[in-house]
């Protein structure tokens, strides 16, 4: 069989533990659908009233943000228009205000220090950060808040193959890690091992890092990609 696993929400979750914002962290800690939660946030309504169509605006601003998007990106995203969009973001920095007080801090940390840096040390320069120039400045301050986590997130995806690898060898199990896709890996497993390999994956991958809110694996198994 093919078995996937895939984290769920690691860039946002890494938002939380780095900003440690109440809400964000709270809303992970209890399991919560963080884009609904963004949504009720955001619209001022209970989780139990947001529509799809607020959460799917509220998952484009999660994200977006997370990216240095500015209003004029979110309204064409979500083909509003740019009032209503910089609403949207005034909303959100007033409801996650940890949040815009990270993001800030990332793009000042950058332009002393010239590099954006992981939670394990991997630093990425920054020539462009303090340039006169605005266009590339901008440029470059989103590369100072998306790093950080996009980079995160590429660590610890990296630390859980090594200790999933480590183990099947230990173990001496026949299935083999094949292939891993941003936050996803795959692994092809002889249909003996499915239960052991689902349990040992789920586990490594989960618990790769300590972080102020909990990482979660969706894992998949079928005959071909697509089934997962």
């Amino acid at each position: 069989k093919l078995l996937g696993a895939d984290y769920s929400q690691v860039e946002l979750r890494l938002l939380a533990h780095f900003s440690e914002d109440p809400t964000m962290v709270k809303a992970f800690n209890n399991g919560e659908d963080i884009h609904r939660q963004t949504a009720a946030e955001i619209m001022g309504v209970s989780l139990e009233e947001v529509t799809s169509d607020e959460r799917s605006k509220a998952k484009a601003v999660n994200f977006g943000l997370m990216y240095g998007q500015s209003s004029f990106g979110l309204a064409s995203q979500l083909k509003i228009s740019r009032k209503e969009a910089k609403e949207y973001i005034t909303n959100y920095f007033e409801r996650f205000s940890r949040v815009k007080g990270y993001l800030d801090s990332l793009k000042e940390k950058a332009e002393k220090e010239g590099y954006a840096i992981t939670l394990f040390g991997r630093k990425r320069f920054l020539p462009d950060i303090n340039s006169k120039n605005r266009t590339i400045k901008s440029m470059a301050e989103r590369v100072a808040i998306n790093s950080p986590i996009q980079g995160t997130a590429a660590d610890i995806i990296k630390k859980a193959m090594i200790n999933i690898q480590n183990v099947m060898d230990e173990r001496e199990l026949e299935s083999k890690m094949i292939l891993q896709v941003h936050d996803e890996l795959i692994f092809e497993v002889p249909d003996h091992e499915v239960d052991e390999m689902k349990l040992l994956i789920k586990e490594k991958m989960e618990n790769v890092v300590e972080l102020k809110v909990p990482l979660t694996v969706v894992v998949g198994v079928g005959q071909n990609w697509y089934d997962l």
